[in-house]
């Protein structure tokens, strides 16, 4: 089958556009065995290459084809490895650039299914987020990107990268996103951006400065360890939950990761970690203070983040004299 899909992959690149049947045909040849080889996603990579003009089917096909490869190869399934992170991106970065906006759609995709991926896969789609977003042209699933401004598709591209499960704050925005945000703010501010960005700008930044992650994901070893007890031939998951109330010496470690234990004690941290990351800290004050500094003038957006930091906390956030 793998020769089968590759030749097919070949034939159908061979002209610069890939047509609806041939599409088709990749489908069904791709996942007759509901699975995906390295061989395969090279197959896919070499094709895309050849495609001038990539409609909106084909990078979905890419995309969903290559990120559920990536995501799902490893075990356990959802944790991308940092052998499969240094591939993917040696594989995207043969030339120091991203060569289609596909590529770029592909990294976004995979960081926003998996539950973990490594710190250095998510910085380098970062990077490459933010170079596309300035400087980059072509399509992507949903639409065009400008390098004149920001603009929608753009908008949706940067919300899944900052707010996807993976990477290293899960559905939370990092200091490295926020600085990423506070970047294209500065370069693209007098351009004609879509009416999201400063939603998008305000809501991420605050989303750093007072937003609580809550507990972090399993490791991969956890998740591995908890996937192969649950698949032993006699842990049903009613009997696996019978026994947990009766035998604890034996599931201990489970325990905390489906949830019993001292409940009241859990909850109460978590609410007092919560209620911590509601207030600015005089550290995340000094951070902001850095990033208004960094152009001449206090503008409309950062006015919107400050007026916005104000009505959540119920402080008053006032930036250095000199700016207005």
């Amino acid at each position: 089958m793998t020769m089968q899909f590759r030749d097919l992959a070949s034939q159908a690149a061979a002209d610069g556009a890939i047509s609806a049947e041939e599409l088709m045909a990749l489908r069904e040849a791709g996942w007759a065995d509901g699975r995906m080889d390295p061989e395969e996603a090279e197959s896919l990579f070499l094709a895309n290459e050849q495609v001038r003009d990539a409609d909106g089917d084909w990078v979905r096909f890419f995309v969903d084809s290559l990120s559920s490869f990536v995501v799902h190869t490893v075990e356990p399934r959802g944790y991308v490895d940092q052998a499969m992170a240094d591939e993917l991106i040696a594989r995207i970065d043969r030339d120091g650039r991203i060569d289609s906006f596909a590529e770029l759609d592909l990294l976004v995709r995979v960081i926003e299914i998996a539950t973990s991926v490594p710190d250095s896969l998510k910085s380098y789609t970062l990077r490459q987020i933010e170079q596309a977003v300035l400087n980059g042209e072509g399509p992507t699933r949903t639409g065009t990107l400008d390098p004149r401004s920001i603009n929608e598709t753009e908008c949706d591209l940067l919300r899944r990268a900052i707010f996807a499960a993976g990477g290293d704050r899960p559905a939370a925005v990092s200091r490295a996103e926020a600085e990423m945000l506070f970047r294209l703010k500065d370069a693209t501010l007098h351009q004609a951006n879509a009416p999201e960005w400063q939603t998008l700008f305000v809501q991420g930044v605050a989303n750093y400065l007072l937003g609580f992650g809550g507990n972090e994901p399993l490791s991969a070893e956890r998740a591995g360890e908890l996937e192969r007890f649950m698949a032993r031939e006699a842990a049903g998951v009613g009997g696996f939950l019978g026994r947990m109330l009766t035998s604890a010496p034996d599931i201990k470690g489970f325990g905390s990761l489906l949830g019993s234990g001292d409940e009241g004690d859990h909850l109460g941290s978590f609410n007092d970690e919560a209620a911590v990351a509601e207030v600015l800290s005089v550290d995340e004050k000094a951070w902001l203070q850095s990033c208004l500094d960094a152009d001449e003038e206090l503008d409309g957006l950062e006015k919107a983040l400050i007026v916005f930091l104000d009505a959540e906390t119920g402080e008053t956030f006032v930036p250095r004299p000199g700016r207005n």
